[in-house]
């Protein structure tokens, strides 16, 4: 159990790093914009999204949290 909570610190820790060093990212989504009968059109729009630096920093502390204080726990 310890050793699950470990690598769950790190998994957080690393996100919350990546999560403040690239905080914005594109994907793309298809969407329909007509159908008739069985012809569709379809639009591919880029989007993107931005992760705010609280919840970075949150996973940050959370991962560091469970690095250090885990292996500390009772069983």
């Amino acid at each position: 159990m310890k050793r699950f909570v470990i690598i769950f610190g790190v998994i957080l820790f690393v996100l919350g790093v990546i999560g403040l060093i690239h905080p914005n990212f594109n994907y793309h989504q298809q969407e329909e914009v007509a159908k008739i009968g069985p012809i569709k059109a379809t639009v591919n729009e880029e989007k993107t999204a931005q992760i705010p630096a609280a919840v970075s920093i949150t996973l940050l502390v959370g991962g560091i949290t469970l690095v250090v204080l885990g292996p500390r726990s009772k069983q």
